[in-house]
């Protein structure tokens, strides 16, 4: 019993909530990248070099035979997963900066002066009342 309150203790601390939830977001942004590269980006570029579909290029190791198929170096598939990274990587480093830029404004910000002791205040008063008499 105690080490279920134990592990309930550990999952419900912030830090693993927070991970779980940028897993779950990464992913689905890996997915949306994958769909970006090979439905929108890929296509036009295959167009522009002579119909080429990057996803199809390959080169046969082994041929297929009756019972075994090809083997083959998918070097297209490479291609799509680099550009899917660079984007990733890409779209990372903007949030990254942007957050570093927010930082940096906060950091900036002038901090409030700190209030003077109370001997102080006291002798102000005086100095005050001093000046008013």
């Amino acid at each position: 019993m105690k080490m279920l309150q134990e592990f309930k203790a550990f999952a419900m601390r912030g830090n693993v909530v927070d991970m779980a939830v940028g897993i779950i977001i990464g992913g689905a942004f890996g997915k949306i990248v994958s769909s970006f590269v090979g439905d929108v980006i890929m296509p036009p570029i295959g167009l522009l070099l002579g119909g080429v579909d990057f996803s199809d290029l390959a080169l046969t190791l082994k041929a297929a035979e009756a019972d075994q198929p090809a083997v083959m170096l998918k070097y297209g598939m490479f291609i799509n997963t680099v550009i899917d990274f660079i984007i990733i990587a890409f779209a990372i480093f903007m949030v990254i900066k942007a957050m570093n830029t927010l930082k940096k404004k906060e950091e900036e910000k002038p901090a409030a002066p700190p209030e003077p002791p109370a001997d102080v205040k006291l002798l102000t008063e005086i100095r005050d009342l001093l000046k008013k008499s």
